[in-house]
């Protein structure tokens, strides 16, 4: 008969992912986390093969919680939904930043990182629906915009920046004003070239 384990894997997953939160996920180790959960580390290795499948289900658990604030930031309303999705990529890098890092900051090469249209198609539809673009043009925009919001979320996540919401706010405002003029009313999508 197997050994009763008093943990269950959503409870390691769980004390992973504040480990995680505190100490980024190199400090994501099977001593760390059993220190968490106050026992050995035998219950961890009786649940989990390694510490790669808890560091998955750590990263699972993480998108998990950025989804969350994308979903709630864009049905709150303060922002119209396009910006809520931006607001809500640099509030988490602000308030999660080990988890930013681990979502948004990591190494990539091993991965498919080709974002397909598909997987932001909720975001290009309402680009279209604010702009009347093509699909095309709104993949394009978006890329553009996700690009800018990138480098305020990573500046903020690496303390380069320590700016509050509103100044970012605006900020936001501007850069997609410009993307919306450059792409609607006719400006130069060449950059001049």
């Amino acid at each position: 008969m197997p050994p009763k384990f008093k943990f269950t894997r959503e409870e390691i997953t769980k004390a992973a992912l504040d480990v995680t939160r505190e100490s980024g996920i190199s400090g994501l180790t099977a001593r760390a986390l059993a220190a968490k959960l106050g026992c050995s580390v035998k219950p961890i290795f009786g649940l989990f093969q390694n510490m790669e499948e808890v560091q998955q289900e750590v990263l699972t658990a993480a998108n998990e919680m950025y989804q969350d604030y994308l979903r709630n930031d864009m049905a709150d309303g303060k922002y119209p939904p396009y910006k809520a999705s931006g607001m809500a990529y640099i509030r988490f890098a602000k308030e999660e930043t080990e988890l930013f890092k681990l979502l948004f900051m990591r190494d990539r090469s091993n991965e498919r990182t080709d974002e397909n249209i598909e997987d932001v198609r909720p975001l290009i539809e309402l680009i279209k629906k604010n702009t009347g673009l093509s699909d095309d043009d709104a993949y394009m925009f978006h890329i553009e915009m996700w690009i800018f919001v990138h480098g305020i979320a990573t500046m903020i996540a690496t303390s380069y920046l320590d700016w509050d919401m509103e100044l970012i706010s605006k900020v936001i405002t501007d850069g997609y004003t410009g993307l919306k003029y450059r792409y609607c009313k006719g400006g130069d999508k060449n950059g001049g070239h």
